[in-house]
């Protein structure tokens, strides 16, 4: 149905940008697992609108309001339901726009596919829907760490043309955060910010590409044949809004470099099995060897941009549209914390997985059905 993802842990989620609101059900988080709601509203804040000159001017204090499934600060098991309210919404800025279709938009497709569209800042399609993933991933990444330690850190990597030089081994999210595009390198952040306000003093926009690293993912998470570790993370990072492309590892490098190039020899290292290289971002197989995982996640430049351009209406004839509203001249800077949670999501589904599959203990006391 396209609202859903994961197996064990599964989240659904409902709601359009400038509806009610939104809101979510978590299902098959695991009972009596502390959890940090200020971590997770803190999740929220980095993703939320207005925080700083690059993103939106729209107003959401994006304050989650938690319904069912935790009861004195611990998970109980059972469906976690949580729920953000709209508050600044402004459907009457797209009002002169609904009978037309703005490009590279989803207004056409979704009526080719329902034959009717919420014309209100594109519905379901608008990236206001990601704040439900980024509190499930929150959620998630609280098992992760309660379960293995886990540690996952996204930063924006590229803007245009101009691309930052980290160490990947160790970046930080303190780092991250210390500039308002999220790029831990404060020369390339610098040069990043005035591309992004350049870009929307032309009233244009610009994309770029997200780098994220998970630390302390145990050897094993994964499932052949179809759904392999890296083929689940791509689906769950490319069904995030104005997502172009996916890499893992080397990623499209490695199919310009020879076998004895790409190869990661293994080692033992403290009496660990270990590699000496990582093109392989961490998964061999389909499933996680117990190194770093090393993805990037390509985001096109944001559809609406302040000029006018061509377009059809609704019934076929030309006719030109200049867009207005509220909206990012760049999304990446917001969309550190999504592909986090989209992350998250997948390694504690896949975690889950794994344990799922481990042999009993032998001494366990399993109910026993009579013959």
């Amino acid at each position: 149905m396209g609202s859903s993802i994961g197996r064990l842990l599964r989240l659904s989620t409902f709601g359009e940008s400038h509806g009610a609101g939104l809101g979510a059900i978590l299902e098959g988080c695991p009972p009596r697992i502390p959890l940090d709601i200020e971590a997770i509203q803190a999740d929220l804040d980095r993703r939320k609108p207005g925080n700083s000159s690059l993103t939106s001017a729209r107003a959401e204090a994006d304050t989650i309001e938690i319904l069912s499934g935790v009861f004195d600060g611990k998970t109980l098991g059972t469906a976690i339901g949580f729920l953000f309210r709209n508050r600044d919404a402004n459907p009457s800025a797209y009002r002169p726009f609904k009978d037309k279709y703005r490009p590279s938009h989803a207004d056409y497709t979704y009526d080719a596919r329902y034959g009717i569209r919420d014309w209100r800042g594109g519905g379901r399609a608008s990236a206001r829907e990601t704040v439900c993933r980024v509190a499930a991933g929150g959620i998630a990444r609280q098992i992760l760490a309660h379960q293995c330690n886990a540690e996952i850190i996204a930063w924006v990597d590229q803007v245009g043309h101009i691309e930052s030089d980290c160490n990947t081994d160790r970046v930080t999210r303190a780092q991250v955060d210390a500039t308002e595009v999220r790029c831990p390198d404060p020369d390339a952040a610098a040069r990043m910010a005035a591309e992004i306000k350049d870009a929307r003093s032309n009233k244009d926009t610009i994309g770029g590409v997200l780098r994220c690293v998970v630390r302390n993912v145990p050897a094993g998470l994964g499932d052949p044949v179809f759904d392999k570790l890296e083929a689940d993370l791509a689906h769950a990072c490319m069904s995030i809004p104005a997502a172009k492309g996916f890499s893992i590892g080397s990623g499209f490098a490695g199919s310009r470099m020879r076998g004895s190039e790409h190869n990661d020899a293994f080692a033992a290292v403290n009496g660990q099995v270990a590699t000496t290289t990582n093109h392989s971002g961490g998964i061999q197989g389909g499933i996680s060897n117990g190194m770093n995982i090393l993805l990037s996640v390509a985001f096109k430049p944001v559809a609406t941009i302040f000029t006018t351009q061509d377009t059809v209406t609704t019934t076929g004839k030309s006719t030109t549209i200049a867009p207005r509203g509220r909206h990012d001249p760049c999304v990446l800077p917001r969309a550190v914390p999504i592909v986090e949670a989209m992350v998250a999501l997948v390694l504690c589904d896949h975690l889950l997985r794994w344990r799922a599959i481990q042999p009993l203990p032998a001494t366990s006391n399993v109910i026993k059905t009579e013959k």
